[in-house]
């Protein structure tokens, strides 16, 4: 097995995140550093991540879906005490090496998976994939129709190209500032994607919620709980069906 699929499996990390680490030297098997791609037989070979061992492959799949609230962290610890989405895990959730598929940022909410499948965590993030992220912001000002089509052209933003896959707006006509309101969808999920994006074209998100991944919808789960998610739900993560 290779030595970041190995990591990923025994819950450690994402094999993204493992790769990181294993080109950080920060990974070491049987006493030397070990490279990205190496094999390991995982009945023999000894495996070590910052001077602690790793053993175990996790027989058992976790993956839930949780509502974040905003001002929690996606991090498993936060060296300034903040409150992360894992101290709000019960048990057995919150003692397992969970990590999330797809990072919100503190000021943000909605659907965040949580997983110890480094599989279904590359699958669902890695860009190839092409799986729909679908949120709903509310901007500072009214969103002018002549911006939309250069967001989905793509904007450059700190040399990164940031694009949205479709902008739909009038979407919740009833509510305070309707024309400040859009549904966003995005493929890709680099860091503060969304919020970089309109920035660049002089709009400021005030509220960031994603509400939809695949074909999974956020539906009946309060604020700071989970669902497990079932087998089916996980293939609908997987897929881009439009959901009305």
């Amino acid at each position: 097995m290779r030595i970041q699929k190995y990591l990923a499996h025994c819950g450690v990390c994402s094999r993204r995140e493992a790769e990181r680490r294993i080109e950080e030297g920060r990974v070491y098997v049987n006493g030397k550093p070990a490279s990205i791609g190496m094999d390991i037989d995982e009945s023999k070979d000894k495996v070590s991540m910052d001077g602690s061992p790793v053993a175990g492959i996790v027989e058992e799949r976790v993956v839930l879906a949780f509502n974040k609230p905003t001002g929690v962290l996606c991090t498993n610890s936060d060296p300034f005490g903040g409150k992360t989405v894992f101290d709000m895990l019960p048990s057995p959730y919150n003692k397992m090496k969970l990590f999330c598929v797809g990072r919100l940022d503190k000021n943000s909410k909605g659907l965040l998976v949580l997983t110890n499948d480094g599989d279904l965590y590359n699958k669902v993030i890695h860009p190839s994939s092409g799986i729909i992220k679908k949120y709903r912001v509310l901007l500072n000002r009214d969103l002018d129709p002549k911006l939309i089509p250069v967001l989905l052209r793509g904007v450059v933003c700190e040399g990164e190209k940031l694009r949205a896959e479709k902008i739909i707006t009038g979407i919740q006509p009833d509510a305070p500032f309707p024309q400040r309101r859009a549904e966003v969808w995005m493929s890709q999920g680099r860091k503060r994607e969304i919020r970089r994006m309109f920035e660049t074209v002089g709009l400021f998100v005030k509220e960031l919620a994603r509400f939809q991944i695949g074909s999974y919808v956020l539906r009946r789960i309060p604020e700071g709980s989970y669902r497990r998610m079932s087998q089916n739900d996980v293939e609908k993560l997987l897929r881009n069906d439009s959901v009305e």
